[in-house]
């Protein structure tokens, strides 16, 4: 117990990168250029589709959340990894860590569900493309935008309710920020049912979500192998190969790192899965979803005064 008051009064110290001193400088730049990008991309995406009338359709709507989701994920993580690295302060008070930590289950279950739903607006456009209008109306799209959210909070509470029960001793977090796996590794005692319940809840936000893609993709396959035309197939892959594009990177990153039982969680190795999922992933998602659509091109040479339709 003195040991748990010594961690909520002191704090928690985050090695980060520490381990590599000689590298600090170099992750400093690296992490910072890819968060200016992150920010930029992002904002880039909910600024035009707001400014153009043709990108407010269901398609836009969800990834303007995308992108709201990414700035807030990765702002929550990468100032005070930038901060850890420079040396200026490797300490991070305990309301700030369960803070950070808080954030990250939030919005990490809400991702999981948003892009599960995303996956749904492409069966609609594919496979009822007539009905489509009236299928993704404004209400049924903030229905689903706000369930979302729900989801991403049900998986915060149930994980918070796990997490908080084990008792830590120490406040050396072998971590550039205070992640799931890497708390209980601070516990007092043993915490093998604790971990165990926090495989499971992850596996079902992760696993079934995943499914559910999966089988909806399978249904999206089967319209578009019955659709005649080259254009009308190329249209169709168009429409839902960037989503499953970063449903692959996200999933793929975050099934690799949280599908595994703490005690077999490596530090050092997570740290650099963890840049991938926190800083990579969320740069990447604007460029996947805009460098090839001319909707988005187009909308952006209209904000920079530049004239399209001389072409």
């Amino acid at each position: 117990m003195s040991s748990f008051n010594t961690t909520l009064e002191g704090g928690f110290i985050l090695m980060g990168f520490s381990d590599w001193p000689h590298l600090e400088h170099v992750f400093f730049v690296f992490i910072s250029v890819f968060y200016f990008l992150t920010i930029f991309g992002n904002a880039t995406i909910i600024t035009v589709s707001r400014m153009d009338c043709r990108l407010q359709t269901p398609m836009y709507f969800f990834l303007n959340n995308l992108s709201f989701l990414d700035l807030c994920y990765t702002t929550s993580m990468v100032p005070q990894l930038l901060v850890n690295i420079s040396g200026i302060d490797k300490t991070m008070s305990y309301a700030g860590c369960m803070t950070q930590f808080f954030i990250a289950l939030l919005l990490g279950g809400t991702e999981c569900v948003l892009l599960m739903v995303m996956a749904f607006t492409r069966y609609a456009a594919v496979c009822r493309p007539l009905h489509y209008t009236n299928i993704m109306h404004p209400l049924l799209c903030h229905s689903l935008a706000i369930s979302s959210w729900l989801g991403g909070l049900v998986n915060f509470l149930t994980q918070t309710s796990f997490i908080m029960t084990i008792p830590l001793c120490g406040c050396h977090l072998n971590h550039f920020f205070c992640d799931m796996l890497v708390l209980p590794k601070l516990a007092c005692e043993d915490t093998g049912g604790t971990e165990a319940n926090l495989f499971v809840s992850g596996a079902i936000i992760l696993v079934c979500p995943v499914a559910l893609i999966l089988g909806t993709y399978a249904h999206i396959a089967h319209a578009v192998l019955k659709i005649k035309s080259r254009a009308g197939r190329r249209k169709a892959l168009g429409t839902c190969g960037s989503h499953l594009m970063v449903v692959f990177l996200f999933y793929g990153s975050a099934m690799y790192t949280y599908l595994q039982p703490v005690h077999a969680y490596s530090g050092s190795e997570g740290k650099f899965d963890a840049l991938f999922y926190t800083i990579i992933t969320p740069m990447l998602n604007p460029l996947i979803y805009t460098l090839r659509n001319k909707d988005v091109k187009r909308a952006l040479c209209k904000a920079l005064g530049r004239d399209t339709n001389t072409r």
